[in-house]
């Protein structure tokens, strides 16, 4: 780490790896000739109450907070550059991997901008978006739970960490049901999804629907009137609607500010004008608020889910899933051999059974895949943290020439300074979590 010298207005730090002894040195220089004694605390990267890893220098007066600086880039992965030397479509696979939390956000933020540059945003089919709403709301329920399932055991609730947990896994078992994996998908692919619902999802959902609101309502009951919980969120970690507006900051932290901006309503996509729901808000600007409205949001969630499968049970049966352009879409008609695993084998002759030049497409598209027009383009989604936007660019080929993406978990982590600078080393945490922070997402 290298401090450079002090100005009258700020000082910058640069900090890498094996840097303890300047930071403590940097600190040294700030206090020389006053007669203060800081305490410099690392906090993480390897700190359960950091979401990640994500590393906390504090600088510490007593237990109050004088200095915040966070560091990130322990979990690079590489994931955009990796995505410039794969297709389009297995593009997908890498970015679903970035917010681990929320993969059929990634997912569909970055077809939203393949399908845009293709120019066939209105040729995707109703059916593929309906199911792309469903698993985003679905996504959405499951990561706010482990947010405040995570929140809860670190401040000592237990109980909410055991809650939240079990009702996500009814929504991962949904989405082993309907995309064949508990998380990294892979499901949303340009020009639609990779297949229709399986036979008994339609039921599955409507139970799901039914049974999860009381059990979400036993979270409430723990919490919204817990003296102890309130005591640990009420006017901690304040941020208001001009330091949110200063820093970029969107999703719940944003909402708990009183700005009721949701990509949902105010920039609509997949069809979302179409849905009835509210966009929760609250004006505390702190860490209860934003537990809040990330229960109101699960609510709003499952008035969409319902609204998703009443389309998709009320549709005719053999509806498209995947654009009808055959230079595009890649198949989608799947059917499942005996394993459990791969192709059926009436899937395999069904493919065999085409022309000769079908067979021959069919294998370029998969090995080979669609070009893209040059350009570039940029799309964005409400995730659970907030905007999610994916910018490709194409130059012309198979591949993208890049594709870079605007997690909302790097840009809120910004707030972190504002809201713990001042307050109590106990505050760090509830902090934090009130943020959300997913680190894949941040280092991707």
């Amino acid at each position: 780490m290298t401090s450079t010298p002090p100005t009258d207005t700020e000082r910058v730090y640069n900090v890498g790896g094996q840097d303890w002894d300047e930071i403590v040195a940097a600190a040294d220089d700030v206090t020389d000739g006053r007669g203060e004694e800081h305490l410099i605390v690392n906090m993480g990267p390897q700190h359960p109450s950091t979401h990640g890893v994500l590393r906390l220098i504090l600088t510490l007066d007593g237990e109050t907070v004088i200095e915040i600086r966070p560091v990130i880039g322990y979990l690079h992965t590489g994931i955009e550059k990796n995505m410039e030397f794969r297709t389009w479509t297995q593009g997908v696979t890498f970015c679903t991997r970035m917010d681990y939390l929320s993969p059929l956000f990634n997912e569909t933020a970055y077809c939203l901008a393949v399908e845009r540059l293709l120019g066939i945003t209105d040729q995707v089919p109703e059916r593929a978006s309906v199911l792309r709403v469903l698993l985003m709301e679905l996504n959405r329920i499951s990561s706010h739970l482990t947010a405040i399932g995570t929140f809860g055991l670190e401040i000592g609730a237990t109980t909410i960490f055991i809650y939240g947990m079990r009702e996500r896994e009814k929504v991962l078992d949904l989405f082993e049901l309907i995309t064949g994996l508990r998380m990294n998908h892979a499901y949303v692919r340009p020009g639609g999804v990779s297949q229709d619902l399986p036979s008994g999802a339609i039921e599955k959902l409507r139970e799901f629907i039914r049974i999860v609101p009381p059990l979400f309502g036993e979270i409430r009951k723990l919490l919204d009137a817990n003296p102890v919980f309130l005591r640990r969120t009420r006017d901690i970690a304040h941020l208001d609607l001009t330091g949110c507006m200063a820093l970029g900051i969107t999703g719940p932290i944003l909402r708990s500010a009183g700005l009721p901006w949701d990509l949902r309503k105010s920039q609509p996509y997949c069809g979302y004008e179409t849905y009835d729901f509210d966009v929760p808000t609250r004006d505390s600007c702190d860490v209860y608020g934003r537990y809040l409205v990330r229960m109101d949001e699960i609510d709003e969630s499952l008035r969409i889910i319902e609204q998703c499968v009443d389309r998709l049970a009320g549709a005719r049966s053999g509806e498209p899933v995947m654009i009808g352009n055959a230079k595009i879409g890649w198949p989608a008609q799947l059917a499942v051999g005996p394993d459990g695993m791969g192709n059926s084998a009436d899937h395999i002759a069904h493919i065999m059974s085409q022309s000769m030049e079908a067979l021959i497409h069919h294998f370029k598209l998969v090995t080979e895949g669609f070009r893209v027009p040059a350009g570039q383009a940029y799309a964005a989604v409400e995730s659970p943290r907030g905007e999610l936007g994916c910018h490709v660019v194409s130059d012309g080929g198979t591949r993208p020439y890049r594709a870079h993406f605007r997690d909302p978990s790097f840009t809120n982590l910004q707030s972190v300074s504002v809201m713990c600078e001042g307050g109590l080393v106990a505050d760090v945490i509830a902090a934090v979590a009130s943020i959300d922070p997913v680190m894949g997402g941040v280092d991707r």
